[in-house]
């Protein structure tokens, strides 16, 4: 799937589409709150097979019937080639392992206090991550971003100019207050100030 479509998808560009990719996302977190990943992954499986299983005696009911000669109603779908390429899976494995790579570097970098102002900030976001997961599970977190990621952009759209306003404030504000913080503590001055 490409950014453009992600981005179709995210801004509800075909309502249609949108909502059953929303709808089917959201109700398979809802049911992981209530069963186990192994119980909701066989639910779904037996739904999907019972419905391709009664379509397909449903076909071979009608077919039988009308005496024609269609053939298997998903011929279409099993002629398809569904196996990935090597080139695909490199491509992906190595996008993949930079990423790993480079999240491993930024992690050392502060976990051993390379620059003392980004490992403050670091603690400070773990120091907040606690009082989160105290509050919510992973799962509700997931939740929550699903609603987040189908539901910010669009209202983002539609109100950018107050938005953008608003966080041009907030951020002039934390850069004061942190500059203000950075000139009165010995040692918290940026390398490149």
């Amino acid at each position: 799937m490409d950014a453009k479509r992600v981005v179709d998808l995210l801004y509800w560009r075909d309502v249609k589409t949108t909502g059953v990719v929303f709808g089917a996302a959201l109700l398979l977190l809802l049911s992981l709150t209530v069963c186990s990943i192994v119980s909701v992954c066989s639910y779904v499986g037996l739904a999907l097979l019972s419905v391709t299983i009664c379509f397909r005696i449903y076909k071979g009911i009608l077919q039988a019937i009308q005496k024609s000669d269609e053939g298997h109603p998903f011929k279409q779908y099993l002629d398809q080639e569904v196996a990935l390429s090597d080139d695909m899976v490199h491509k992906y494995s190595d996008m993949a392992l930079a990423k790993i790579n480079k999240t491993i570097g930024e992690l050392r970098r502060l976990f051993l206090v390379e620059d003392l102002v980004d490992s403050i900030k670091f603690a400070v976001l773990m120091w907040i991550l606690t009082y989160v997961g105290a509050l919510f599970n992973g799962l509700t977190l997931l939740i929550l971003g699903l609603i987040g990621a189908f539901s910010c952009p669009i209202v983002y759209e539609k109100h950018q100019a107050q938005i953008d306003h608003y966080l041009s404030l907030v951020n002039n504000q934390v850069k004061e207050v942190v500059g203000k913080i950075q000139a009165k503590v010995p040692g918290m001055k940026r390398k490149a100030e």
